[in-house]
C-alpha cells in the first residue's frame, strides 16, 4: 500500500503541479526578460532538453520511480538558467545598438565558458550520486547528468541559432534594470566591510540552525491528510494497531529445540520485555500460545499462565491445538517444520526510522546478554532483526548519510574543476563560499523551523547545486573579464559583473524560487519539502553572490590580473 501510495502521489503531482511550476517559471522569465519569442524559445529549449532526456532513460531500460520522477524539474532549472543569461546578454547587446547576428555572437562569446562550466560541475555533482547505496539515486544521479549535457548543448546549438532566424525587437535599453543593478553596485562597493560581517554572522547563525537537525525519515508522513494513505493509516494507528514491525528468528540450535523449557522463558522473558516499550503495541510469539493453553488445561487457573516444566508438556499442547483448529490456522508461521526455531513479530505505533533501528539494536543487545543460548544458536551469524520496517528504515539511514557524503564529494570535485578553470587558486578559494553558503542557510533555517531532514530533502544541495554554481560562476566570469579585458580595478570589476549579469541572475532565481514554491503546495513530502527548502536555497544563492561575494572579492582579491 506505502508503495502504491508514493506512485500514486508522483503520477498526481507529475500531471498537475509540476507543469504549474514550469508554467510559472517561463512566465516570469517571458515577463521579465520582454522578448516573446525568446520566451518561445526557451519553452522549446525546455521541452526538447527534458524529453531528449527521458527519451534516453527509456531506452536505458531505466523505470522511473519516486526518486527519478523529479528529474526533468532538475534539467528544466539548469536549462532556464542557460537561456536566461544567454537572452539577457542578447537583449542587453541590442540595446546598446548592435546589430541582432552580432550580439548573438558577443552573446555567446561572454556566455560559452560559464555556461560550460556550469553544466559541467552539474553533471560532475549528480554523478557523484554514484556513491549512493541506492540503485534509485544513482539512476537519478545518471540521468540528470545526461540531460546536463543535453541541455548545454541545446542552449548553445539551438538558442542562437533560432534567435539568429526568428525575428526579434528587442531593441530597447533595460534601463530600470541598468539602474537598479548600479544603485545596488554602489550599495556593495560603498558597505563592503559591513555586508561582509554582517553575512558572515548570518551564515554563523545558521551554523546553529544545522546542529539542530536530526536525519530521520517516518514514511507514513511523507504524505499529509489529503491523501485517503494517511487518513487510513492514521486511524489504523489511532484506533486498530500499529504499522511498523519488527521481526525475529529465534533458532535453538536443535530439532524440537523450541519446546524446551528454558528456551520458552527466554523467548517469554524477551517478548514482556519488548512490551515494556512505549512504542510497542502488540508482541506475538509462540509462548503466548502455549501459556493459555497451559491455563485453559488446568480449568483457566491463573496460576497455570506460565511456561510447562517439560518438553513433553509443550509438545503435547502444540499438538492438541494444531489438531483442533481448522486447516490454514495452524502455527507454522511462528515455527519452522522441524520446530527448531520460532519467529517473533513486534508491532509499533508511531515511530520513525531512528526509533525502528533503535528498538532492533537494544533488542539484539538484549538477547545477546540475556539469551545467550539465542543469541548464540544460528550457525554462522548471531541473531539480528529484521522485517520491512527495519530494511527500509536501514535504507532510509544509509540513504541520507551515502546522498549527503556524496554531494559533500561533489562540492569538492567542483571546486578542484573551479580551480582548474579559473586557473587561480585565490579566486577557486573565494568560489567555494557562494557555493556553500546557500546550503548551510538554508539547511540553519530547515533545523530551526522543522529540525528533521529525511531522504526527500537529502537530495536538495545536489538538486540546487547546479543553481549556485551557475550564479557564482556566472558573476566571477563577468568579474575577471573585467580585470582582464578591461583592466578594472576590485570596485570596477564587482560594478561590471552586477551590472552585466545581475539581472539574469535576479530573473532566475525569481522564476525558479516561485516555481519551487508552487511544488512546495504539494501534499506528498518528496515534492512539497524538496520545493520549500530548494526554493530557499536558490533565493539564498542570490543573495550570497550579490551581498557576499562581491565584497569578499574586493577585501581579499589583492592580486593584479594579467
Amino acid at each position: 500500500m506505502t508503495d502504491m501510495a508514493f506512485a500514486e502521489a508522483s503520477e498526481q503531482n507529475s500531471k498537475t503541479l509540476i507543469p504549474a511550476m514550469l508554467g510559472l517559471v517561463v512566465l516570469i522569465v517571458g515577463v521579465a526578460l520582454r522578448m516573446i519569442v525568446g520566451t518561445l524559445v526557451t519553452v522549446v529549449v525546455i521541452a526538447m532538453t527534458v524529453l531528449t532526456t527521458m527519451g534516453l532513460t527509456g531506452w536505458a531500460g531505466l523505470i522511473i520511480n519516486s526518486s527519478t520522477a523529479i528529474a526533468p524539474v532538475i534539467v528544466m532549472t539548469l536549462t532556464v538558467a542557460h537561456s536566461v543569461h544567454l537572452l539577457a546578454a542578447l537583449r542587453y547587446n541590442m540595446g546598446e545598438g548592435m546589430e541582432k547576428r552580432a550580439a548573438l555572437v558577443e552573446a555567446l562569446r561572454v556566455n560559452l565558458e560559464p555556461i560550460a562550466i556550469t553544466s559541467l560541475t552539474a553533471a560532475v555533482g549528480f554523478l557523484s550520486l554514484n556513491f549512493s547505496e541506492s540503485p534509485p539515486l544513482r539512476e537519478l544521479g545518471n540521468v540528470v547528468a545526461v540531460g546536463m549535457v543535453l541541455a548545454f548543448l541545446y542552449s548553445i546549438l539551438f538558442t542562437p541559432a533560432a534567435m539568429a532566424i526568428l525575428p526579434s525587437r528587442s531593441k530597447a535599453k533595460a534601463s530600470s534594470g541598468k539602474s537598479a543593478m548600479g544603485r545596488l553596485a554602489d550599495v556593495v562597493v560603498a558597505k563592503q566591510k559591513p555586508l561582509l560581517y554582517g553575512c558572515t554572522a548570518v551564515v554563523l547563525l545558521a551554523l546553529g540552525g544545522i546542529t539542530q537537525i536530526k536525519l530521520d525519515d517516518d514514511f507514513f508522513r511523507y504524505f499529509d491528510q489529503r491523501y485517503d494513505f494517511r487518513v487510513h493509516a492514521d486511524f489504523t494507528m489511532d484506533n486498530l494497531t500499529g504499522l511498523h514491525m519488527i521481526e525475529y528468528s529465534l533458532p535453538s540450535g536443535e530439532e524440537q529445540g523450541i519446546l524446551q523449557p528454558d528456551y520458552l522463558k527466554r523467548l517469554d522473558e524477551f517478548a514482556e520485555w519488548y512490551r515494556q516499550s512505549e512504542k510497542v503495541v502488540h508482541v506475538s510469539a509462540i509462548t503466548d500460545t502455549i501459556k493459555r493453553l497451559n491455563r485453559t488445561l488446568h480449568a483457566n487457573d491463573e496460576s497455570y499462565y506460565s511456561i510447562p516444566d517439560t518438553s513433553d508438556e509443550a509438545a503435547q499442547y502444540l499438538m492438541l491445538y494444531e489438531l483442533s483448529v481448522p486447516y490454514g490456522l495452524d502455527l507454522n508461521s511462528q515455527m519452522d517444520v522441524g520446530k527448531s526455531a520460532s519467529r517473533m513479530t513486534i508491532t509499533l505505533v508511531d515511530v520513525k526510522a531512528s526509533e525502528v533501528l533503535d528498538l532492533a539494536r537494544v533488542g539484539e543487545a538484549w538477547l545477546k546478554e540475556n539469551a545467550p543460548g539465542i543469541w548464540e544458536a544460528a550457525d554462522e551469524n548471531p541473531v539480528r532483526a529484521t522485517g520491512m520496517s527495519v530494511a527500509v528504515s536501514t535504507i532510509s539511514a544509509h540513504n541520507i548519510q551515502s546522498m549527503l557524503g556524496g554531494t559533500f564529494l561533489a562540492l569538492c570535485l567542483i571546486s578542484l574543476l573551479l580551480l582548474f578553470i579559473f586557473r587561480n587558486v585565490r579566486i577557486a578559494l573565494i568560489s567555494l563560499v557562494p557555493n556553500l553558503t546557500p546550503a548551510a542557510i538554508a539547511f540553519g533555517i530547515w533545523g530551526y523551523l522543522f529540525g528533521e531532514v529525511n531522504l526527500a530533502i537529502s537530495v536538495v544541495i545536489a538538486m540546487t547545486l547546479g543553481i549556485v554554481v551557475d550564479d557564482t560562476v556566472h558573476l566571477l566570469s563577468k568579474y575577471l573579464r573585467a580585470r582582464r579585458e578591461h583592466g578594472e580595478d576590485r570596485e570596477g570589476a564587482v560594478r561590471y559583473a552586477l551590472h552585466t549579469v545581475g539581472m539574469p541572475l535576479w530573473v532566475t532565481t525569481v522564476a525558479l524560487v516561485v516555481g519551487f514554491g508552487v511544488l512546495a503546495t504539494s501534499g506528498f513530502a518528496v515534492n512539497g519539502d524538496m520545493g520549500l527548502l530548494s526554493a530557499i536555497t536558490i533565493a539564498v544563492a542570490l543573495i550570497a553572490d550579490f551581498l557576499l561575494l562581491p565584497p569578499i572579492l574586493m577585501q581579499f582579491d589583492r592580486r593584479k590580473m594579467t
